[in-house]
Protein backbone atom coordinates (compact mmCIF):
# COMPACT_ATOMS: atom_id res chain seq x y z
CA UNK A 1 0.00 0.00 0.00
CA UNK A 2 1.34 3.45 -0.96
CA UNK A 3 1.02 6.61 1.09
CA UNK A 4 -2.34 8.25 0.18
CA UNK A 5 -1.90 11.02 -2.40
CA UNK A 6 -4.20 13.35 -0.40
CA UNK A 7 -1.60 13.46 2.39
CA UNK A 8 1.08 14.81 0.04
CA UNK A 9 -0.09 18.43 0.13
CA UNK A 10 3.19 20.13 -0.85
CA UNK A 11 5.38 20.13 -3.98
CA UNK A 12 9.18 19.95 -4.00
CA UNK A 13 11.63 20.18 -6.91
CA UNK A 14 14.63 17.85 -6.91
CA UNK A 15 17.95 18.26 -8.72
CA UNK A 16 19.35 14.73 -8.43
CA UNK A 17 23.01 14.41 -7.44
CA UNK A 18 25.14 12.84 -10.20
CA UNK A 19 28.56 12.86 -8.56
CA UNK A 20 31.66 14.99 -8.31
CA UNK A 21 33.04 16.87 -11.31
CA UNK A 22 36.32 18.72 -11.76
CA UNK A 23 34.92 21.85 -10.07
CA UNK A 24 32.55 20.31 -7.51
CA UNK A 25 29.20 18.52 -7.34
CA UNK A 26 27.27 17.81 -10.55
CA UNK A 27 23.46 17.63 -10.63
CA UNK A 28 20.81 16.53 -13.13
CA UNK A 29 18.53 19.37 -14.33
CA UNK A 30 15.57 20.11 -12.02
CA UNK A 31 12.72 17.65 -12.43
CA UNK A 32 8.99 18.29 -12.31
CA UNK A 33 7.49 19.22 -8.93
CA UNK A 34 6.99 16.12 -6.80
CA UNK A 35 4.04 15.67 -4.40
CA UNK A 36 5.32 15.48 -0.82
CA UNK A 37 4.57 16.24 2.80
CA UNK A 38 7.16 18.69 4.15
CA UNK A 39 7.94 19.44 7.79
CA UNK A 40 10.45 22.24 8.34
CA UNK A 41 11.62 21.50 11.86
CA UNK A 42 15.03 20.92 13.42
CA UNK A 43 16.04 17.33 14.26
CA UNK A 44 19.31 15.53 14.85
CA UNK A 45 19.91 12.67 12.38
CA UNK A 46 22.83 10.69 10.98
CA UNK A 47 24.04 11.37 7.44
CA UNK A 48 25.15 8.73 4.92
CA UNK A 49 28.55 8.42 6.67
CA UNK A 50 27.01 7.93 10.13
CA UNK A 51 27.95 11.39 11.43
CA UNK A 52 25.35 13.20 13.56
CA UNK A 53 24.05 16.26 11.72
CA UNK A 54 21.16 18.69 12.08
CA UNK A 55 18.23 18.27 9.70
CA UNK A 56 16.09 21.39 9.21
CA UNK A 57 13.43 19.79 6.98
CA UNK A 58 11.96 16.34 6.49
CA UNK A 59 10.08 15.20 3.38
CA UNK A 60 7.70 12.26 3.03
CA UNK A 61 6.96 11.18 -0.57
CA UNK A 62 5.98 8.19 -2.71
CA UNK A 63 8.07 5.03 -2.17
CA UNK A 64 9.56 5.28 -5.68
CA UNK A 65 11.02 8.78 -5.15
CA UNK A 66 14.42 9.11 -6.88
CA UNK A 67 16.43 11.39 -4.61
CA UNK A 68 19.99 10.30 -3.82
CA UNK A 69 21.78 11.79 -0.83
CA UNK A 70 23.41 15.16 -1.66
CA UNK A 71 20.64 16.07 -4.15
CA UNK A 72 19.43 19.68 -4.14
CA UNK A 73 15.80 20.17 -3.11
CA UNK A 74 13.68 23.29 -3.43
CA UNK A 75 11.05 23.34 -0.69
CA UNK A 76 7.57 24.92 -1.00
CA UNK A 77 8.89 27.94 0.92
CA UNK A 78 11.43 28.53 -1.89
CA UNK A 79 14.36 27.57 0.33
CA UNK A 80 16.91 25.29 -1.34
CA UNK A 81 18.42 22.55 0.79
CA UNK A 82 20.50 19.38 0.41
CA UNK A 83 19.38 15.78 1.04
CA UNK A 84 21.40 14.34 3.94
CA UNK A 85 19.84 10.91 4.22
CA UNK A 86 17.11 9.03 2.35
CA UNK A 87 15.13 6.24 4.05
CA UNK A 88 12.77 3.81 2.34
CA UNK A 89 9.88 2.74 4.58
CA UNK A 90 8.34 -0.56 3.52
CA UNK A 91 6.20 -3.08 5.38
CA UNK A 92 5.37 -6.01 3.08
CA UNK A 93 2.16 -7.68 4.15
CA UNK A 94 1.30 -5.08 6.78
CA UNK A 95 -1.53 -2.55 6.38
CA UNK A 96 0.73 0.52 6.61
CA UNK A 97 1.68 2.81 3.73
CA UNK A 98 5.06 2.59 2.06
CA UNK A 99 6.94 5.87 1.60
CA UNK A 100 10.31 7.53 1.21
CA UNK A 101 11.60 9.92 3.87
CA UNK A 102 14.27 12.48 3.04
CA UNK A 103 16.13 14.33 5.79
CA UNK A 104 17.42 17.69 4.55
CA UNK A 105 20.24 19.99 5.66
Amino acid sequence: MRIPRRLLAHRVVIERYRGEGPVGPVYHPPGRPVPALVSERVRTVRDRTGTEVTSTAQIIADPDLDCPAQSLITLPSGRQTTALHVAQHTAPGLPVPESTEVFCE
